[in-house]
């Protein structure tokens, strides 16, 4: 069996999966990495494994074995947004292609919102932002966003992918800090924001040292989004990739929110995909709360 490529090879694409491991093209890389939910047989034959640019390891010390053919740093596009990617010490790329489902739909509601609300500027909180593929989606549909990260790293590779993307001028606000010091500073200088994207990690640091724990720091930190809500609310979308938080744990815990604004909670499980013959492979929930007149 041979490798099947989508029509962009300048995109993402799953192209196997299985015996732990996942099989993932990123542009011209195909990169082998660890997938511990895929405990079902793999469909290519190991000699095509095998021939990946490049793979990473956790059994032998969390290293990438093959980084003298994949390069230092390179960029790709998903759905019309370019990401600079660059393999880092924990296997990662600076990007989750199981979120471009959500960046779609950032996109689709927040243009409907200018249409339909008549409101020019939509302001959009992106907390956990990581190296930014919801802030891009946020602002490529004309919002303003507040992008927040513990970490300067990604802070400043998040500016790389908004340069990328020729959004120098966009209206984006870029924060180093943690993130529940800057929702209560937020909540007392009276800011407000018309939709709220979070996406957690299991543990993390904050900008100081401060530890998050998401079976510890969940509640308090949702209660904090809801209190930054505009009077008008958009949307709340929260994702995580926490083993044991189902989409109904998800539910459960949007669901305890008191919202300024009707609205319906949905929920799902974000996955990585390829082509119809390849297995769609589960990594990480979301559930988002959307007010009445956008469902």
């Amino acid at each position: 069996m041979s490798i099947a490529f989508s029509n962009n090879q300048n995109s993402y694409t799953l192209l196997d999966s299985g015996d732990g491991e996942k099989l993932e093209r990123f542009g011209k890389y195909i990169l082998r990495r660890p997938a511990a939910q895929a405990v079902w047989k793999k469909t290519l034959d190991e000699h095509l494994w095998a021939n990946c640019y490049a793979s990473f390891d956790r059994k032998s010390g969390k290293r990438w074995h093959g980084r003298n053919i994949l390069p230092e740093s390179f960029t790709i596009e998903i759905d019309g947004m370019r990401f600079k990617l660059s393999g880092t010490d924990f296997g990662h790329l600076g990007i989750f292609p199981e979120q471009r489902e959500m960046w779609t739909w950032i996109r689709d509601v927040l243009q409907k919102a200018q249409i339909k609300r008549r409101q020019k500027e939509i302001s959009v909180l992106n907390l956990f932002a990581y190296s930014g593929g919801s802030t891009l989606a946020a602002l490529l549909a004309g919002a303003k966003v507040c992008h927040v990260d513990a970490s300067r790293g990604m802070i400043s590779w998040a500016k790389e992918n908004i340069a990328l993307n020729n959004l120098a001028d966009a209206s984006v606000r870029f924060i180093v800090d943690d993130v529940i010091k800057f929702m209560k500073r937020e909540k007392k200088r009276g800011n407000a924001y018309d939709a709220i994207i979070l996406d957690p990690p299991t543990f993390g640091r904050g900008a100081q040292g401060e530890v998050y724990k998401i079976e510890n720091d969940i509640i308090p930190t949702l209660e904090l989004v809801q209190s930054l809500l505009s009077e008008k609310p958009l949307f709340i979308l929260f994702s995580c990739h926490t083993p044991g938080f189902s989409p109904q744990v998800m539910e459960n815990l949007l669901q305890q929110l008191e919202s300024k604004a009707q609205g319906k909670i949905e929920k799902g499980e974000m996955f990585l995909r390829g082509n119809k013959n390849v297995y769609s492979l589960p990594n990480g929930t979301w559930a988002r709360w959307i007010a009445h007149d956008f469902i």
